[in-house]
């Protein structure tokens, strides 16, 4: 039987990682127990809560269904054993890790996996700065005392620079020096901060894209002291086939876009349907991530940076258009058991198009809607969550209207390179996807893992489905009616002060 070798380099590895219990963290981490069993240990970094210890923390992260896989396997006890809880803080100096975490650490550690990172595009400048830039910064300096280190990577993403159309697989300077944009946060007080923040973002339409750029040139800064690896994936969505088809466990981005339509919610939306989504399953990237880490690995070197961009495959491109209409279709099949309205809209090409049916789809029905709630003595909340669904789509709406070209020639030769086993267990973006399975997939898990509603509430959200059609349908009905009597109300208006006149 062909044995793997990627496999085979990870054993006996340990490994650190920050970020194991986001998204992206949680798939590496079944990955890693499940297809590298012969792995030394894992070491995830997890900060105490006064509620709840961190060790206890790991008992209720690995009863996360992503882990059943592993819990049907004969050895899952000893592969369940190799991971340790570590508690530490990526904001802190030295990652608050203990005088004896650190001991016993940088004699262990062989990898890091750096994927702490705050997500959001709404962040103040300063909070965001000092998470992504100092806690990278922190994460790289307890790295430095790993005395058997033979890779770091660095988790950034592929719209780090969106002033260049074109981003290839090296590194670009930022446009601030990330140690004194360190220095400035923590010394200026709020109120400066807010009046120089549109000043220093001048080419980049949030904060979380800002401060991933400034990190970036931070990270290749430690490239004379540490073996680094930088990967940056684009739009991070749902698995493709592991460890569950579909699972998804966040509303971020596309997936947030998909519920919300689903739920009636969003009606519209500014997006040129034409432009590609540059979108990678989750394992896909994890995959990509561990082929990186491996080719970089078996060079050993002692320092230098690597960059490989992990996007989108275009042999086979997926446009928004298609991957929304799509995602509409199996909306329909399997709706949502609780929903504002009966699903409906469209995108807009056009941002003046996108504005008006803003106003007439989402904002006067949340009006309405709490006009209904106030009369009835219930607390109104649609306008206030209709402007804050607004304000996301706005966000992401900027990466819906703009393309770029992303060289990922990196990865493709790894994949190419590989042995047929490893292809298969490691599978990259060069796998072509069947899109309309992974959308059902995607579908269905973003409702069984981020709304909560198990397949057997399918019947019953038909049945609301239906309901809301007929409503919908009489809405029209009644809003056709309204403006033909207005129109005739109108023309009798005029034809009436016509005949005055004459």
């Amino acid at each position: 039987m062909e044995e793997s070798q990627v496999a085979d380099w990870y054993k006996d590895q340990h490994i650190f990682v920050t970020g194991a219990t986001g998204f992206m963290g949680k798939i590496l981490i079944e990955k890693l127990l499940r297809s590298c069993p012969g792995i030394g240990g894992i070491y995830i970094l997890i900060r105490q809560k006064k509620e709840q210890e961190p060790s206890k923390r790991l008992l209720e992260y690995l009863k996360n269904p992503i882990f059943d896989k592993i819990r049907s396997l004969p050895d899952s006890t000893s592969r369940f054993q190799k991971l340790h809880c570590v508690c530490g803080d990526v904001t802190k100096a030295d990652c608050a890790l203990s005088d004896a975490d650190t001991a016993a650490l940088s004699e262990k550690i062989t990898i890091v996996f750096h994927m702490a990172a705050c997500v959001r595009f709404d962040q103040p400048l300063k909070d965001i700065v000092m998470m992504n830039v100092g806690g990278t910064r922190n994460v790289l300096d307890v790295a430095t005392k790993f005395q058997q280190l033979k890779v770091f990577l660095h988790v950034s993403t592929s719209y780090c620079h969106l002033d260049l159309p074109e981003l290839e697989e090296k590194i670009y300077p930022a446009k601030h020096d990330p140690w004194k944009m360190l220095d400035a946060v923590q010394w200026m007080d709020e109120d400066m901060l807010r009046s120089l923040t549109s000043v220093v973002l001048k080419g980049y339409p949030n904060t979380y894209a800002y401060a991933k750029c400034l990190t970036e040139q931070l990270v290749s800064n430690y490239s004379e002291k540490l073996p680094i690896v930088i990967t940056r994936p684009s739009i991070v969505v749902a698995a493709y086939k592991e460890p569950i088809p579909g699972w998804v466990d966040n509303i971020n981005g596309p997936t947030g876009i998909l519920i919300g339509a689903g739920k009636g919610v969003i009606r519209t939306m500014h997006c040129n349907t034409k432009l590609v989504a540059d979108v990678v399953p989750v394992d896909m990237v994890i995959n990509s991530m561990l082929l990186a880490t491996w080719e970089q690995g078996i060079k050993q070197l002692k320092t230098g940076v690597e960059v490989y961009n992990v996007t989108a495959n275009m042999d086979q491109p997926w446009s928004w258009g298609e991957a929304l209409e799509m995602g509409r279709k199996y909306v329909f099949q399997y709706p949502y058991s609780t929903c504002l309205w009966y699903p409906g809209g469209s995108p807009k090409s056009s941002y003046l198009v996108h504005v008006v049916a803003a106003f007439f789809f989402h904002l006067l029905p949340a009006y309405f809607i709490d006009f209904i709630m106030t009369l009835t003595g219930n607390k109104p909340f649609m306008v206030r969550t209709q402007k804050r669904i607004q304000q996301g789509l706005n966000l992401l709406q900027y990466y819906t209207t703009r393309t770029w070209i992303f060289h990922n020639e990196k990865i493709k030769r790894v994949y190419d390179s590989l042995s047929e086993k490893d292809k298969e267990i490691f599978y990259t973006n060069r796998e072509r996807l069947q899109y309309d399975e992974y959308m059902l997939n995607y579908i269905l898990g973003a409702r069984r893992y981020c709304v909560k509603e198990g397949d057997e509430t399918v019947p019953y959200a038909r049945k609301v489905l239906k309901r809301l059609y007929y409503l919908d349908m009489l809405k029209n009905i009644v809003l056709f009616a309204l403006l033909l009597w207005i129109a005739h109300a109108l023309a009798t208006t005029f034809l009436l002060k016509a005949n005055s006149t004459s």
